[in-house]
């Protein structure tokens, strides 16, 4: 009975010299990328509505404080 050889071009070599044949392995850099989208950069600060609403608050607090200070001192 004749031993079964497989066939050289159809084996998967992982011989040193030769390395990891072409298609074993996933491309190094195909999936690294970010996913984040491009870069855009900010074209305006702040809303006018949101900061003037914190000024206002803590104008209100400063206010309510030395009238505080105010009132122990008295």
């Amino acid at each position: 009975m004749a031993a079964h050889v497989p066939d050289p071009q159809s084996r998967k070599s992982l011989h040193p010299s030769q390395g990891v044949p072409p298609g074993e392995t996933p491309p190094g850099e195909s999936s690294t990328g970010s996913g984040a989208g491009p870069y855009r950069p900010l074209t305006r600060g702040w809303a006018k509505g949101p900061l003037l609403l914190i000024c206002l608050v803590a104008l209100a607090c400063a206010l309510f404080f030395l009238a505080y200070a105010i009132m122990l001192n008295v």
